[in-house]
C-alpha cells in the first residue's frame, strides 16, 4: 500500500515525504564528494518499496534503518558509513538541542539554537524556555501584521501574518533583534536604532541619560553627538564654576549603561560623536587608547568637507568653543588627522563620520540636520528618530552565477511591508521618539550573507566581479524597496513630512517611508540564519566566537567544507596545517581558485574593503555598516589611506580594526586549544556578534 504517513519521534503523525530520504542520501554522497542525484532517487525508491512492504506507517527510526539496509545491500559500504555518520551527527545535534531545553521545529543549526535560547525565546515564570523557533516567528508575524487591521482589515492582516511567518521561518529575511525579542510581548519596543540630542545644560544632559536608560532596557541602541557641550575649563555662569567637558559626561553615560542590561538579554551599545572642531576633540580621540575606558561606547569624530580639504592642503584647523562660537586654538589639520589615524590603529577607535556627505543625502534637510548615528554608524538619524531594520539573506537567492531576481522582488515587497507595519505596531519608549518616528517613518532594509553568496557563485570578494555583484544586487533591492514604499503610500498615505522633503522637490510620487535601505552588521541574526554578517567578508574559515554571555560557539564555513569534499581534500588536514589560523591563502594542497574564492577578512587589502563599502553605499539611503579589517602588521599609513579613500568614494563613515588591537576580541580564528568543541556543526561564519567588532558583545 502507498505510504501516506510517518510517525515522528514524539508519536505524532505527519505526511510521508520521500524527498527527505533522497536529501539525506544526497547529503551522505556530498560528504564523499560524489553527489549523484539520479542514483539517490533510485535508492530512495528501493527504500520506499521496503517500507511499503511492511503494510503500516513507519516510524522515523524505521525509515532510517531502511536507508542503512538498502545502502549496505547495494554494496556501497563507503556511502553506508557516510549515511550512518550523518545519522549519528543529527542524533547528537538533537540531543544537544534537547539538553538546552529547546524543541527545534525548524531544523536550525546548533549555534542558532544556542543564541535563540539565550536571547530570544520566551521563558515561563520558572525561567524555562516555553517557545519554539517556529513559535517565535509566529508570535512576531502576528504581532506585526496586526498593525494592518486599520489599513487593510482583519482578513488582510491574517494573510500578511502568514506571509511574514514564511518570510522569517524560511530565513529569507529576519528583522532586527528588538523585533524578534519584543513583538507580541508586554514590552513591545521593536526598533533597534535611536538618536538622542544632548543639550548644553544639566537638564538636557540628564534627560538624554534618562531616555537612554529606557531605550537600553527595551533592547535598543543609542547614538549621541556631544559637540554642543562646552569644553573642559569653560565657565559655568550659573554657579561661577568650571565646566568638566563632554568626555566626563560620556563617562557618566558609559557607567549608566553598565548597570542597564537590555531586557536582561544583551548589553547596551552606544555611539559618541564629537566634532573635529570641538576644543576637547584631541582628548576624545585618545580616550579609548586607555584600557577599560568607555567600554560601552563606539566613538567617532565628525568631520566635514572643510576639514578634509584642510588635510589635503596642509592648512590650519581651528578649534571652536560651541558656547561662544570663537576659536580657542589652531593646529595643522594633518596633525589632528594623523592623531586620529594613530588612535584607530592602536585600538579601533575612533571611527570617522562624514557629516557633510550624510546631510547631502538627507531627504529631510529642510526639517533638521543629521548630527549623529546609531551605535554602528549605519543609521544616521534626526534628533529623537528611531529606525527598525531588517536584512535579506542573499544566500537564499543564489541562482548559478547570479541571483534569482524574480523571487527576490517578492521578498523585498513583503519585507518593506513588514518593516512599515513594525512602525505602527511599535510601543515607542518616550513621546518625543514616537512623534519623530511617525513623522518620517524611516525603515532600513539591508542584506546579510553577501560573502557566502559570492562563495557559492565562485566569485572572489576582492575582485571587480565581486564589486559588480554588490552594485547589481543592492541597486535592485533599493529600486524595488522604493517602489514598494510608493505602492504603500498610495494605499496608506505618505509619511507626514513628505511635503517638506527632497522627494517632493524632486517630483517623486508620495513615499510611505522617508528612507528604505540600510546595510546593518547583522551579527546575531546572521548567526541565526547561518550566514556571513552583513556585507562583511568571511572572517575566517574556522573560528570561535565569544558571546556576551560568555559562551563559546565554534564554527566552520560550510561551503568551504563542501568544496573540499568535492576536491577530495581532508579539511582537518587543512586546518591542522596551513589553515590553522582560519585562512588558506598559502595552502599549496588547495587549488589556486579555491584559495582565491575563499578569501578571508585578513587577506583582503584595505582598499578592497573600502571599495566594497562604497559600492553598497551608492545604492543605500542610509548608511552601510562595514569594518575595514587589518592584519596585525598593518601600519598607521594603511589606516590613513583607508580613511581618505572612504571620503573620496562617498562613504558616510568608516571604521577600521587591526587584529590584536583589543585585549578581548569577540572572534578568533581557529579553535580554542583548551576546549573540546563539538564538530557536528558546519556553519557559515560571520565577523561579528551583537553590533560590530567595535561594539561590546
Amino acid at each position: 500500500m502507498p505510504l501516506e504517513r510517518i510517525r515522528k519521534r514524539d508519536g505524532a503523525f505527519e505526511p510521508f515525504d520521500a524527498g527527505r530520504i533522497a536529501r539525506a542520501i544526497r547529503a551522505a554522497m556530498r560528504a564523499l564528494g560524489r553527489e549523484d542525484a539520479p542514483r539517490a532517487e533510485r535508492l530512495t525508491a528501493r527504500v520506499v518499496a521496503l517500507l511499503e512492504a511492511a503494510g503500516r506507517p513507519p516510524t522515523v527510526e524505521l525509515a532510517q534503518d531502511a536507508v542503512e539496509r538498502v545502502l549496505v545491500e547495494d554494496g556501497d559500504l563507503d556511502l553506508a558509513k557516510a549515511y550512518i555518520l550523518h545519522r549519528f551527527q543529527h542524533r547528537a545535534l538533537r540531543e544537544t538541542k534537547s539538553a538546552l531545553g529547546v524543541h527545534d521545529d525548524l531544523k536550525l543549526s546548533l549555534n542558532a539554537i544556542r543564541v535563540l535560547e539565550k536571547r530570544y525565546l520566551r521563558r515561563d515564570e520558572d525561567g524555562h524556555v516555553c517557545e519554539t523557533p517556529a513559535g517565535l516567528f509566529r508570535r512576531v508575524a502576528e504581532a506585526v501584521a496586526a498593525a494592518e487591521e486599520r489599513h487593510e482589515g482583519p482578513a488582510a492582516a491574517r494573510a500578511s501574518a502568514a506571509r511574514f511567518y514564511d518570510l522569517m521561518a524560511s530565513l529569507d529575511f529576519l528583522p532586527n533583534s528588538p523585533t524578534l525579542m519584543n513583538a507580541g510581548t508586554d514590552l513591545g519596543q521593536l526598533a533597534a536604532c535611536f538618536v538622542l540630542p544632548v543639550e548644553d545644560s544639566m537638564d538636557g544632559i540628564f534627560s538624554a541619560l534618562r531616555h537612554m536608560a529606557f531605550i537600553h532596557q527595551s533592547g535598543g541602541g543609542t547614538g549621541f553627538n556631544f559637540s554642543r557641550l562646552r569644553p573642559a575649563g569653560d565657565v559655568v555662569k550659573s554657579t561661577g564654576g568650571v565646566a568638566s567637558g563632554p568626555i566626563s559626561f560620556i563617562e557618566v553615560f558609559d557607567k549608566a549603561t553598565d548597570v542597564i542590561r537590555q531586557g536582561g538579554r544583551r548589553r547596551g551599545a552606544n555611539m559618541a560623536i564629537l566634532s573635529v572642531d570641538h576644543p576637547d576633540v584631541l582628548e576624545f580621540i585618545l580616550a579609548k587608547t586607555r584600557p577599560g575606558v568607555l567600554t560601552n561606547f563606539n566613538i567617532s569624530v565628525a568631520v566635514g568637507d572643510a576639514f578634509m580639504r584642510a588635510v589635503r592642503d596642509d592648512a590650519p584647523h581651528a578649534f571652536v568653543n560651541p558656547r561662544t562660537g570663537r576659536a580657542t586654538d589652531r593646529r595643522p589639520a594633518r596633525e589632528v588627522f594623523e592623531m586620529l589615524c594613530s588612535a584607530a590603529w592602536q585600538c579601533g577607535d575612533p571611527g570617522v563620520i562624514f557629516l557633510d556627505t550624510i546631510n547631502a543625502a538627507n531627504p529631510l534637510r529642510d526639517v533638521a540636520a543629521i548630527e549623529a548615528t546609531n551605535p554602528c554608524g549605519e543609521e544616521p538619524l534626526l534628533p529623537y528618530e528611531s529606525c527598525n531594520l531588517g536584512s535579506i539573506n542573499l544566500t537564499r537567492f543564489v541562482c548559478g552565477a547570479g541571483f534569482d531576481y524574480e523571487r527576490l522582488s517578492r521578498v523585498v515587497d513583503d519585507a518593506v511591508r513588514f518593516l512599515d507595519d513594525v512602525i505602527d505596531a511599535n510601543r515607542h519608549p518616550i513621546p518625543e521618539i514616537a512623534a519623530a518616528t511617525l513623522a518620517s517613518r524611516k525603515i532600513g532594509l539591508g542584506v546579510m550573507g553577501f560573502a557566502d553568496a559570492l562563495c557559492r557563485m565562485d566569485v572572489p570578494y576582492d575582485s571587480e566581479a565581486g564589486l559588480r555583484a554588490a552594485e547589481e544586487v543592492m541597486a535592485f533591492i533599493h529600486r524595488r524597496a522604493r517602489a514598494a514604499s510608493t505602492a504603500l503610500a498610495a494605499r496608506r498615505g505618505a509619511f507626514p513630512l513628505f511635503d517638506r522633503s527632497d522627494w517632493k522637490k524632486q517630483g517623486h510620487p508620495p513615499l510611505r517611508n522617508a528612507t528604505v535601505t540600510t546595510v546593518a552588521p547583522t551579527g546575531t541574526i546572521g548567526l541565526i540564519a547561518g550566514v556571513s554578517s552583513g556585507i562583511e567578508p568571511v572572517f575566517a574559515l574556522r573560528y570561535w566566537r565569544t558571546m556576551a554571555e560568555g559562551a563559546a560557539l565554534f564554527e566552520t564555513h560550510s561551503e568551504f567544507a563542501r568544496r573540499c569534499r568535492e576536491a577530495g581534500v581532508d579539511i582537518e588536514d587543512v586546518f591542522s596545517g596551513c589553515g590553522k589560523h582560519g585562512t588558506i591563502r598559502d595552502c599549496a594542497q588547495l587549488s589556486e581558485r579555491l584559495r582565491r574564492v575563499f578569501v578571508t577578512a585578513r587577506d583582503i587589502a584595505p582598499e578592497w574593503h573600502v571599495r566594497m563599502q562604497a559600492a553598497f553605499q551608492r545604492h543605500t539611503d542610509n548608511g552601510v555598516s562595514k569594518t575595514v579589517n587589518l592584519p596585525r602588521s598593518a601600519t598607521i599609513e594603511d589606516v590613513r589611506r583607508a580613511y581618505l579613500l572612504a571620503y573620496e568614494l562617498g562613504c558616510k563613515g568608516i571604521t577600521v580594526y587591526r587584529e590584536g588591537s583589543k585585549e578581548s576580541e569577540v572572534l578568533r580564528a581557529g579553535a580554542p586549544a583548551a576546549e573540546k568543541l563539538p564538530q557536528i556543526n558546519a556553519e557559515s561564519c560571520d565577523p561579528r556578534d551583537g553590533n560590530c567588532r567595535r561594539c561590546p558583545g
